[in-house]
């Protein structure tokens, strides 16, 4: 069983780096939105567990609090540069634009 199951995810480590080193940089941002959106879910997950008393146990404990600070710092991660490349889409308020047009002179 063990065994079993430390090949499956020896094959899926490969199977996601071939998938992920074909991703196109201009698809980076919109793949980290799903990202954070299940990491929020393994977020939500884990203090549940935690605060059910669903994992019994020194390590499960000490595994679900990993899980829960690694899912957050993705979380908040992505969504501060989710933010960031969409401030590059916004335009200039006017007053700007016009600054920056006087300097050009």
């Amino acid at each position: 069983m063990l065994v079993t199951n430390l090949s499956i995810l020896v094959l899926a480590g490969f199977v996601g780096y071939a998938v992920i080193s074909k991703v196109p940089n201009t698809l980076h941002t919109p793949l980290m939105s799903g990202t954070n959106a299940i990491h929020g879910i393994v977020v939500l997950g884990g203090i549940i567990l935690l605060a059910d008393g669903a994992a019994t146990g020194f390590l499960s404990k000490l595994l679900l609090v990993i899980a829960v600070a690694f899912g957050t710092i993705n979380v908040v991660g992505g969504f501060l540069v989710t933010d960031r490349m969409l401030e590059m889409f916004k335009s200039k308020p006017k007053e700007l634009v016009e600054a920056d047009a006087e300097d050009g002179k």
